[in-house]
């Protein structure tokens, strides 16, 4: 049975690019200095686009350019500006053709059929390298699925297309086999002259033979004609390709530079609105319109420019007043003085709700040394009494006392001093990102839809008292203290933070000596690695962006399958496995990795599949095994963009993008911006 989705159904896209020349070389040297910033313009008027030019500060060391490995926000610009989809959004969040202008299931092989437009790679002076083809797709993705290369997204491949697991695993088992790698519970690995892998453990012993790439469901059936075969019926497989691991990369280019792939300028090809012009280190970063792109009609801002400031949320606001930026984000700390002056109140704006990032506290259960596949992790530091924190941690009454206890619309004042309570959430998953067979919101699915406030006084001491009393008797020794570690480069988050310590102790502490909240300063660089991925906290407000349209997404901070020592993000199913979450919390755990399972082994029943991963997530909100916060609140901005007029998507990177946008010649009004929302 074939299903097809044509351009009757989908907004046209805008014409095709022809084919160019090749350019000599793989590497040519690119023009301009790195080292100098662009001046800010903001001068072209909304509607002309010419000459236009857009800058803004940055005050974080992106760690890669590298958009098939990153996950990171500020590492994503490259992906989501230089290089194309094969399905894109609108401003209104309709998917439309990309890179693809046709596409069509077959429910019979569970493949996805894609048909190519025209387009072309270009270096970074713009000159065209070559077409673009099917087989960059499978070389990008092939990329993506070798582990030396360490994607933070190869599990958004592995999940769901079909042999891709298995080529993924043998590697890692070949590479430790190779590296004569041993694991903690003495697990080895060996191959012979064939390629065979043995892996002899506890549980026995496994062979592994050999995997090639061409039993991964990936195939370029001619240039211009790309295949995807999945493991099952996945519903969110179209939203998922508007993400990282499924951008395609020119295959030439990835053979001559692997792991240096996308580390410069001159290593990065774009196919997108744009391309990497210039790059320095902690200088600046340069993208320049790509005339070659075939929507390149609706690419307004002609150069992008991204200037380093250490200090960026203090000195941006002053380089608005001068004029020398066209954007910077306006703290807490001065809203209102900006609010109050003549000259600056109608340069403050906000930007674009996004919906698909929510906010909520993850407890460290895992807080001694452990390995996982790929890092060993060092847990905290002496001085917050790791040992201490193990035995609270596994205490389910001691979670509850903060799930009851944080009242998250004085937190999120901090960032939304209005309106605060639109942004507050009890659950993981936000309202309207996406609704069952019948139209009902996912949140009213299943169990979650008996979920209502959880911020309770009275709930919080009691459950408070009965940790203590069972605590004391387990050795715990109090106050418990609780590291809870922040970014500086992120605005307001030091201070709400203090909020959270006001707020949480004097709930806590209020009759009892029960916990210190030790508020820490992580560093501004490599903050994910260095703190939440090295388990260097109790207590960490994280986030997560969905990847596609589908609830299954929202389980991917959580979910471990049995054994899996790769995931480094809740550290759920290894503290049951090592040990450190016992009694009736590990039952909850393991119930919860269950439910998912369950749940995502629903395919054909919509609505059976929502409720069942609604069951799940009620379940690991209700034993306080995560702590929900919020939604991510709009910045209070000073711009010359109208973010109303990008694309716009629940999922993926979209939001990102800047193609379809005009720098104005003004910064944006609230009124402005108001006016901007309700016209989209």
């Amino acid at each position: 049975m074939n299903r097809s989705i044509t351009r009757r159904q989908f907004l046209k896209a805008s014409g095709l690019a022809a084919v160019g020349t090749c350019a000599a070389g793989l590497l040519s040297s690119c023009g301009g200095s790195s080292s100098g910033s662009s001046a800010a313009s903001g001068s072209a008027a909304s509607g002309t686009g010419t000459g236009s030019s857009y800058t803004i500060l940055y005050d974080s060391q992106p760690s890669t350019l590298n958009y098939l490995t990153t996950a990171s926000d500020l590492e994503m610009q490259v992906g989501a500006n230089c290089v194309d989809t094969l399905v894109e959004y609108d401003n209104k969040g309709v998917m439309k053709e990309g890179l693809a202008t046709k596409w069509e299931w077959d429910a019979d092989t569970l493949t996805w059929t894609f048909t190519l437009r025209e387009e072309n790679w270009v270096d970074c002076n713009g000159e065209v390298v070559a077409p673009v083809t099917a087989q960059d797709f499978v070389d990008a993705l092939k990329y993506v699925l070798t582990p030396e290369y360490a994607s933070s997204n190869s599990d958004l491949v592995t999940s769901y297309i079909a042999g891709a697991e298995d080529y993924y695993n043998y590697h890692v088992y070949r590479n430790n086999a190779n590296g004569g790698i041993v694991d903690d519970d003495g697990t080895t690995y060996t191959a012979d002259a064939s390629g065979v892998v043995t892996v002899a453990g506890p549980d026995g012993t496994t062979t592994y033979a050999p995997v090639e790439f061409d039993a991964v469901g990936v195939k370029a059936v001619d240039d211009h004609t790309l295949a995807y075969t999945l493991t099952y019926d996945f519903p969110g497989f179209l939203s998922l390709l508007c993400y990282l691991p499924y951008e395609p990369a020119y295959g030439p280019l990835l053979e001559e530079t692997g792991d240096q792939f996308a580390t410069s300028a001159e290593t990065t090809y774009s196919c997108g609105a744009y391309y990497l012009a210039e790059y320095e280190s902690l200088e600046t970063w340069i993208l320049k319109k790509n005339p070659e792109n075939y929507d390149a009609d609706n690419v307004f801002i002609e150069t992008v420019s991204r200037i380093y400031n250490a200090e960026a949320n203090v000195n941006g606001p002053e380089m608005i007043k001068r004029g020398e930026i066209d954007e910077a984000t306006i703290g807490s700390d001065i809203l209102d003085s900006w609010l109050a002056d003549d000259t600056t109140k109608d340069m403050v704006s906000m930007d674009r709700p996004n919906t698909n990032y929510t906010y909520f506290y993850m407890f460290n259960f895992c807080p001694l040394p452990h390995e996982f596949s790929n890092a060993t992790v060092d847990g905290l530091d002496a001085e917050y009494e790791p040992e201490n924190w193990a035995k609270a941690i596994n205490n389910s009454n001691f979670r509850k006392a903060f799930l009851y206890g944080i009242n998250n619309s004085v937190t999120l004042a901090v960032k939304a001093p209005e309106g605060y309570e639109n942004y507050k959430l009890n659950t993981v998953t936000p309202p309207s990102f996406c609704a069952n067979a019948d139209g009902v919101d996912y949140l009213q699915c299943g169990d979650l839809a008996n979920i209502t406030e959880f911020f309770d006084e009275a709930k919080a001491k009691e459950y408070r008292d009965k940790a203590m009393e069972e605590l004391t008797a387990a050795g715990v020794t109090f106050p418990i203290k609780v590291q809870v570690p922040y970014n500086p480069s992120s605005v307001d988050w030091d201070k709400q933070c203090q909020v959270l310590k006001q707020q949480l102790e004097g709930v806590l502490n209020d009759g009892a000596d029960f916990i210190n909240i030790i508020i820490t300063a992580g560093p501004s660089d490599g903050f994910l690695s260095t703190v939440r991925r090295n388990g260097k906290f109790c207590f960490l407000l994280c986030n997560w962006g969905a990847d596609y349209s589908d609830p299954q997404t929202e389980s991917d901070p959580f979910y471990q399958a049995e054994g899996d020592r790769g995931s480094r993000y809740a550290f759920l199913r290894t503290g049951v496995e090592d040990g450190y979450i016992t009694g009736e919390t590990a039952d909850a755990v393991l119930n919860y990795m269950k439910a998912i399972e369950d749940a995502t082994a629903l395919t054909e029943d919509i609505n059976a599949r929502y409720d069942a991963f609604a069951n799940a997530e009620a379940s690991l909100i209700n034993n306080a095994l995560v702590v929900p916060m919020g939604m991510s609140v709009p910045a209070y901005l000073a711009t010359r963009l109208n973010y109303w007029e990008g694309q716009y998507a629940s999922t993926g990177f979209s939001n990102k993008r800047l193609k379809g946008i005009h720098v104005l010649d003004h910064y944006v009004s609230m009124a402005e911006y108001e006016a901007n929302r309700d016209a989209r």
